[in-house]
């Protein structure tokens, strides 16, 4: 998924280009209404995320336009404007979901995934998840390594799930953070190791071959040597 990114306010531009690329989007920005406009219109992306403070031209005028020129990709409207006229107003113009600034970062992605899967076409999504001998039952809340029924606490099942969900891909520490715990903790804590360290001595004991992996000063992923 390739996402634009529109807001003139230069650290945050850069955090959301940073925690995007973590999240696996691939990541266009701009900091004014005229640059993004013409990047907008190229077509190439799957959703943009726009802030209405713009130096150059109001964001749901910037909206309006790539409308009018047929772009159909949803849009993320960032905005402290925090009235609710304001929020209706931005979703009457255009806007597909409205986040007000200060924003959690676990509540922007979980508001991207959600306008982008109302466009995406509908899929089956299994309830199973399996990488190499290792069986995740969703339904059932369940783990197996081979026939062996793994004893996992409710965090380290969703911990593992993330993991699978991504296996081959590495994630950091912030990206399980976000999606696992789903709330902003400072990444310097050791709450990931800990659990990772956890997690491990359960899924990779001693004579089996070890699936879980540490990416050093990155973090981790779950993929068979």
């Amino acid at each position: 998924m390739r996402l634009l990114v529109v807001e003139d306010d230069i650290p945050i531009q850069e955090f959301l280009k940073k925690s995007l690329s973590e999240a696996g989007y691939l990541v266009d920005a701009a900091g004014d209404a005229k640059t993004g406009e013409a990047l907008a219109l190229e077509g190439v992306h799957d959703a943009f995320i726009i802030d209405l403070g713009l130096p150059d031209s109001d964001g749901l005028d910037l909206i309006a336009r790539c409308r009018a020129q047929g772009s159909t990709a949803p849009v993320l409207i960032l905005s402290a404007r925090r009235s609710v006229d304001e929020r209706v107003r931005g979703l009457e113009q255009g806007g597909d979901d409205y986040l007000t600034k200060p924003f959690a970062l676990a509540e922007l992605l979980a508001r991207l995934r959600n306008v982008l899967r109302r466009v995406a076409p509908p899929q089956y999504e299994s309830t199973q998840l399996k990488s190499a001998d290792l069986n995740l039952d969703l339904l059932r809340r369940e783990a197996r390594r081979g026939e062996e029924v793994l004893q996992l606490t409710p965090q380290e099942f969703s911990l593992l799930e993330y993991l699978c969900r991504n296996a081959g891909r590495v994630v950091t520490r912030t990206m399980i953070l976000d999606h696992v715990w789903r709330m902003r903790i400072d990444p310097a804590t050791n709450v990931v190791d800990v659990h990772i360290y956890r997690l491990r001595s359960k899924v990779d004991r001693e004579g089996l071959r070890p699936l879980i992996h540490t990416i050093r000063g990155v973090g981790y992923v779950l993929k068979p040597v």
